[in-house]
């Protein structure tokens, strides 16, 4: 586990990492801000509806006004996640011909396949957040809830990414299952750093890489 992390660490700062965060966080940051431009009305009331039940007007005031900033910000993470899964084979291959030369590309993710595990797991991150947005406010349980659900938008959308392009054998892919919440919940810890939240989901792509290969190396 520390040798898949200190690896992961040295990548992210190369050059082909950085200018590939930068393309999927201007990329995010439009798809984010068209999406809030057409559903940010609708996404408003129904956040002013949900905190109805609080007794106080001045709290559900100021609740509707965080948790819409905190819905908009999850939107943006979700977002990069997404395309960030839709864009990352050449940079994986790349990494992989880097450290492990002798391991070749069996396989190509599906586009689709991708797309729908990246959604799925964004509507039941975004779902669970919603319906559990008091828990935030839970000292250190609240910080760990919020990892737990940042983890589900890069564990099983990443194995895919990552299994499909090294692993034919559906039984490796089950066994590489393991210990990948905590290497997701590792990866998911950028979204409490500004700026640096823009390399989460890259982070979580070449964290499974070397847990993938690296593993397979020994």
């Amino acid at each position: 586990m520390t040798q898949i992390i200190t690896k992961s660490f040295k990548d992210i700062f190369s050059g082909d990492v950085l200018l590939f965060t930068v393309k999927v966080t201007l990329l995010s940051a439009v798809i984010t801000a068209v999406v809030a431009w057409l559903f940010g009305g609708i996404l408003s009331s129904f956040i002013k509806n949900y905190l109805s039940w609080i007794p106080w007007e001045w709290l559900q005031t100021t609740g509707a006004s965080v948790a819409t900033i905190a819905v908009a910000y999850m939107l943006f993470i979700i977002t990069i996640a997404i395309v960030t899964s839709l864009m990352v084979e050449p940079l994986l291959i790349k990494l992989a011909a880097k450290h492990y030369p002798g391991k070749p590309v069996v396989g190509s993710p599906s586009i689709t396949k991708s797309l729908l595990l990246s959604l799925k797991a964004g509507a039941i991150f975004l779902l669970i957040f919603l319906f559990t947005f008091p828990v935030m406010f839970i000292p250190l349980v609240g910080a760990v809830w919020m990892l737990w659900l940042w983890s589900i938008l890069i564990k099983e959308p990443t194995l895919y990414d990552v299994g499909s392009l090294f692993i034919a054998d559906k039984t490796v892919m089950k066994q590489k299952k393991k210990k990948t919440t905590i290497l997701a919940m590792i990866a998911a810890a950028f979204n409490y750093i500004p700026v640096i939240n823009i390399f989460a989901a890259v982070f979580g792509q070449i964290l499974f890489l070397h847990h993938v290969l690296g593993e397979e190396e020994k």
